[in-house]
């Protein structure tokens, strides 16, 4: 009796501390490597505005064109184009590293222990299983969401600098290797894949099938909104034969018919190769050019609706684990 007495108030008063502390030292490499990567990724892009600022002295035109201007030609700087060139990658980087930190969750993190069954040491003294993997949701969905916010934020200052040009190519908002990085998606597919990691660690318990299931299934994810993400906004749609200008995302393009039926480009690439492709449009019946796309002001909403549907899978992939681990283990 004595016993239990000494032991019950011992794992209220430390909630989720002692598990976290156990996972700091556990995992104290792996934090450090963590740690390195984020300040290499911020050096990288902050080296790169100031390799452009310096070799910049060689740009004799406002637009950072190296020949004379306003004679039809265009020459960057090799700074400049290189780092065009790294920075329009900068999406699909935060996209591979929150594969990573899936992997990482469900097997070095979670599964493993699992698998080995070092969590009945954890267990036995004084936390729960709900405490023991809420601790492994918390402190990584804690440093990823400050480390992701923090690289969202200097990657944009970075494009922000490359883009102020007219002439910068492969920087546009609507990018798939750029879209992933500018905003809150970035924190929202990190989370995701915390979550998603989790849930495939308490349902396989197998360190490599663990994390083989979760890069799968985090890849299905991204490549399904990366194809789709132009659905999750209305588009706008422009009358007439110039096509929108500015930093526009075009969709679809092709002619209204009289009675107002669509007739899209692609039809007619796809009967006609190399013809008369207005022609063909006609002799459908198009009287109309129009252009659906988005406009740079869709950019907010578009991010905000991938990165609801990212949380609210998140939210659903940790209640699920939550519930695996209930079950097995009460």
């Amino acid at each position: 009796m004595s016993a239990i007495g000494l032991r019950t108030p011992v794992a209220p008063a430390s909630g989720l501390r002692g598990p976290v502390r156990v996972l700091l030292r556990q995992h104290r490499r792996a934090l450090w490597a963590a740690g390195a990567l984020l300040v290499l990724s911020i050096a990288v892009v902050v080296g790169l505005r100031i390799w452009v600022a310096v070799a910049s002295s060689a740009e004799r035109c406002a637009d950072g064109d190296t020949t004379r201007c306003g004679d039809g030609s265009y020459l960057p700087t090799y700074a400049r184009s290189s780092a065009e060139t790294y920075l329009s990658g900068g999406g699909t980087a935060v996209l591979l590293l929150a594969g990573l930190i899936g992997v990482f969750v469900a097997g070095p993190l979670i599964a493993r222990e699992l698998e080995s069954g070092t969590y009945r040491l954890a267990w036995a003294q004084s936390a729960s299983p709900a405490q023991w993997l809420a601790a492994r949701l918390a402190l990584p969905a804690a440093l990823v969401t400050a480390g992701m916010t923090t690289l969202v934020l200097v990657y944009r200052w970075g494009v922000s600098g490359m883009r102020s040009k007219a002439h910068a190519t492969g920087l546009s908002w609507h990018e798939s290797g750029i879209h992933p990085a500018l905003g809150p998606t970035a924190v929202a597919y990190a989370l995701l894949a915390v979550a998603v990691g989790a849930l495939c660690a308490v349902v396989v318990r197998r360190s490599v099938l663990s994390m083989s299931l979760t890069a799968l299934v985090l890849g299905t994810v991204m490549l399904g909104l990366g194809k789709r993400r132009y659905e999750l906004w209305p588009t706008v749609r422009f009358l007439g034969r110039d096509r929108p200008g500015g930093d526009a995302w075009h969709i679809e393009s092709g002619m209204l018919t009289a009675s107002g039926k669509e007739i899209y480009w692609i039809d007619c690439l796809r009967a006609d190769l190399g013809g008369d492709l207005a022609g063909c449009l006609r002799n459908r019946g198009g009287i109309t050019d129009f252009s659906d796309y988005h406009p740079a002001s869709h950019f907010w909403p578009l991010q905000l609706v991938e990165t609801g549907i990212l949380l609210v899978l998140a939210a659903a992939a940790v209640a699920l684990a939550f519930r695996v681990l209930r079950r097995r283990h009460g």
